[in-house]
């Protein structure tokens, strides 16, 4: 059977920035439950976890069809590689993304406002997932190599957020309990900052053949 293997990379390429909007949509939702105490909304991040793992499941065998059918070499196998990672990397975010919301379901119900850092760092965490899928959607590494130094960033707020945190394990119960899931939310964040790094060098890689992943910022 005859595949013509640039428009089925078009089409890989359109899937995995629907994956990545959703995400992001996603992303920004748990958000905004964690800052309205929005039980509902956080329930709706969490349920739509199956969707980002359904665009997963189909963008992998999208890409494992073209490397048995098409044969590809150079650019074009670089291209299906580097989209198996990038979706792979936008999966590990819904995932996380989804454990936010999970935490803020549970704040919900704690009357208790989210400390300015952490929406600080979730904003931030959001900026560098919108900034990889422009950088992915342009082909454009020098945005990819800027994502990677403004992880430092995320780093410098967590760790303000943890010195912040450390203040309220001091207080009553009903503060250290709020303190542990903000702790967790505040974690997940930062992850999601790194797993966003990691899809930009895969977008360098993709670009210009090059892996960065272990070379410094």
């Amino acid at each position: 059977m005859a595949i013509d293997l640039n428009q089925q990379l078009l089409e890989l390429r359109r899937e995995i920035l629907a994956m990545g909007a959703l995400v992001e949509q996603r992303l920004a939702a748990s958000i905004q439950s964690l800052l309205h105490h929005d039980e509902a909304g956080a329930t709706a991040v969490v349920r739509g976890d199956d969707d980002i793992d359904a665009y997963d499941t189909k963008i992998e065998a999208s890409a494992v069809k073209l490397l048995a059918l098409a044969h590809p070499v150079a650019g074009d196998l670089r291209a299906i590689l580097a989209s198996i990672r990038i979706c792979t990397e936008f999966e590990r975010i819904g995932d996380l993304v989804k454990g936010v919301a999970k935490r803020s379901r549970k704040l919900a119900h704690m009357d208790a406002e989210p400390p300015a850092l952490i929406v600080e760092l979730g904003m931030a965490a959001r900026t560098m997932l919108s900034d990889v899928i422009a950088a992915y959607a342009d082909s454009d590494p020098v945005l990819c190599r800027r994502l990677r130094n403004a992880d430092d960033r995320v780093d410098d707020l967590q760790k303000a957020v943890l010195i912040d945190l450390r203040e309220r394990f001091r207080g009553t119960e009903h503060e250290l309990d709020c303190a542990i899931h903000w702790m967790a939310i505040a974690q997940r964040f930062e992850r999601i900052a790194d797993t966003a790094v990691a899809a930009a060098e895969d977008v360098i890689f993709l670009v210009e053949g090059e892996n960065v992943r272990h070379a410094p910022a």
